[in-house]
């Protein structure tokens, strides 16, 4: 159940919501995200933490940021069903599309980010 439980809490705030709707399009550097939503380096730590914690992303360290993306294999079976969920679900929300149309093409911090990749069905 704690599983559940974690998953459920880390898509229950609107902001983790919007940042993972970020990342189904591209991995993103932390500090587009900060720059996106226009909330503090240690807000944007704390959200990454708890959707990481739930299995829902995954980061990887260049430099001094952290670049993030969907989890691809997520552990848990809650985490993998609300991931394919979330995919589909507000792609026609004005506020996410002019989120992802004012995302540079590369980050600002010079690293390049990894294109999604498709997944690989076994």
């Amino acid at each position: 159940m704690d599983d559940l439980v974690r998953v459920m809490k880390a898509l229950s705030d609107p902001g983790r919501v919007t940042i993972m709707k970020l990342l189904g399009s591209r991995e993103l550097c932390a500090c587009e995200i900060i720059s996106a939503l226009k909330l503090a380096q240690p807000t944007i730590s704390r959200h990454m933490k708890v959707l990481a914690d739930a299995g829902l992303v995954t980061g990887r360290k260049v430099g001094p940021w952290v670049h993030y993306k969907v989890a691809e294999r997520p552990a848990s079976p809650y985490a993998r069903v609300m991931l394919a969920q979330l995919s589909g679900w507000l792609e026609d929300n004005p506020g996410v599309a002019a989120l992802r149309a004012a995302l540079p093409c590369q980050s600002p911090c010079g690293a390049k980010p990894q294109a999604k990749q498709k997944e690989q069905q076994p």
